[in-house]
């Protein structure tokens, strides 16, 4: 299992919204997360900063990776791309994080 964390940016005032969208996450989207092997993936909100923090546990880096190119995440993009700090092609600015500690 190879586990994951990413730090991405929320615009101020938008939890509750990050929030409700994820709560009613597309069964779609999904399918396609569980797909390309993810078997774990919770998001974390830090109030004082608006940050997120993302912790995956997958399967596979390459297989992962493919999940840029489907059409439905694409989609979920463009619908969250309102909310958070994207890239000109609606993807999330992401910062990935060195793991320092496990117990």
């Amino acid at each position: 299992m190879i586990k994951k964390a990413v730090r991405m940016k929320l615009y101020p005032g938008l939890k509750e919204e990050y929030a409700k969208r994820h709560n009613q996450l597309w069964p779609e989207m999904k399918k396609m997360l569980k797909d390309h092997g993810a078997k774990s993936y919770s998001i974390f909100f830090d109030p004082e900063t608006d940050y997120l923090f993302g912790y995956l546990e997958i399967e596979d880096e390459e297989r992962w990776a493919q999940t840029a190119n489907t059409e439905i995440n694409r989609k979920w993009w463009d619908f969250m791309a309102d909310v958070m700090e994207t890239n000109p092609d609606n993807s999330p600015v992401t910062v990935d994080l060195e793991q320092v500690f496990e117990l």
